[in-house]
């Protein structure tokens, strides 16, 4: 199934969720990464989170970006995402490996630390970009965006994200959102609460379920949701480019851009969301040097 992100509503429009399959998005990132099962597995569900939120973005130049601090072994890891969830994400340690924990499953907690934080950045054209940030609680990540969505939005919802990996690749990833709105009734929150409390993890959901509709029905338990937006193809996409990067080399000054003229025959600058490489020789940075 390629990846797709549909939004539904439920129990008669009080209810909102954002499903998502993250699949191929997720295998892109460890291939371009050299991710671990480990570092897939954490990154993924980053990226998987991240994607979900850049739904919910209005104009094409808003960006909402990510970034996970913890005092675990992996170090810092950022995703942002547009509107159109075009994703791309940088992860400081990409090779660490753990064992399985006690259950038999990934480590991400270990592996991202449970003392930490969780950074939001909103940049939605105003003067100053929204900034949210609060302490990690487990480091599983679905839990410490949760805790976000609590004490920096102040919006009821629920989040899950899976990611199963195995020494080829990635087999199945995703996850969901719910949102409440404002007027749901104690009742319908009481039913949807119960019906998650009986579902099996969301990667086993995904495994089980290849239809998105499907999905989104057996999370809820609501078999009359209506769907709202469905044309959604989240992507790994990195937006770096040549002129970026000059204007960078153009940001480190004149008198450093002679002294790496006279030390070096070319600079080769590396995008930390894509690794693809830029490479500038002498004569372009002496061309640079003259328009400065």
């Amino acid at each position: 199934m390629s990846d797709q992100i549909k939004k539904y509503l439920a129990y008669e429009e009080k209810v909102l969720i954002t499903v998502i399959e993250s699949t191929e998005l997720v295998e892109e990132a460890r291939k371009i990464h050299d991710l671990t099962p480990t570092t897939t597995a954490t990154l993924g569900r980053l990226l998987t989170a991240v994607a979900l939120m850049g739904t919910e973005l209005k104009n094409e130049k808003d960006s909402i970006s990510a970034q996970i601090k913890g005092n675990g072994p992996i170090g810092s890891m950022i995703a942002v995402s547009d509107k159109n969830s075009k994703v791309r994400a940088y992860i400081q340690n990409p090779h660490i490996e753990l064992p399985l924990n006690n259950q038999g499953k990934i480590s991400v907690g270990e592996a991202v630390g449970k003392t930490g934080y969780l950074n939001i950045i909103k940049d939605i054209g105003l003067k100053e970009p929204y900034i949210g940030i609060v302490p990690l609680t487990s480091g599983e990540i679905a839990e410490d965006f949760a805790r976000y969505f609590v004490e920096s939005e102040q919006k009821n919802s629920a989040l899950a994200l899976g990611v199963l990996v195995n020494k080829e690749g990635v087999m199945r990833a995703g996850g969901y959102l719910i949102s409440l709105m404002p007027d749901v009734s104690d009742e319908i929150v009481t039913k949807l609460e119960e019906n998650i409390k009986k579902l099996p993890p969301i990667s086993t959901i995904l495994v089980e379920n290849s239809n998105l509709d499907e999905i989104a029905q057996k999370i809820t338990g609501d078999a009359n949701i209506e769907t709202i937006e469905k044309n959604i193809s989240p992507k790994y996409e990195c937006n770096c480019s040549f002129e970026k990067f000059e204007k960078g080399l153009i940001s480190l000054g004149k008198s450093e851009l002679e002294e790496l003229v006279k030390t070096e025959e070319k600079v080769e600058t590396i995008c930390n969301f894509c690794n693809k490489k830029y490479i500038f020789d002498k004569n372009k940075i002496e061309e640079i040097i003259k328009q400065m």
